[in-house]
């Protein structure tokens, strides 16, 4: 009934159930990189994230395609 399972764990062998410092150190890492990440992700596309959950006027959203038209040039 196991035998594929027998078959997968005598290939590779048996799994070590520890984590050594360099591993920890590097889930850190890992872990602060995401969030300084997607906090760099959310500062860049904050007005596009804003826009999703304001309700702007017509003569608002005039108003900002101009002032965006303005910083591009």
């Amino acid at each position: 009934m196991f035998h594929g399972y027998h078959l997968f764990s005598t290939v590779l062998g048996k799994p070590a159930l520890y984590l050594d410092p360099g591993s920890g150190s590097f889930i850190l890492q890992v872990i602060i990189a995401a969030l300084l990440g997607g906090g760099f992700a959310i500062k860049t596309y904050w007005k596009n994230i804003k826009k999703l959950f304001v309700k702007t006027s017509p003569d608002e959203e005039s108003d900002e395609d101009e002032d965006t038209e303005e910083e591009t040039n």
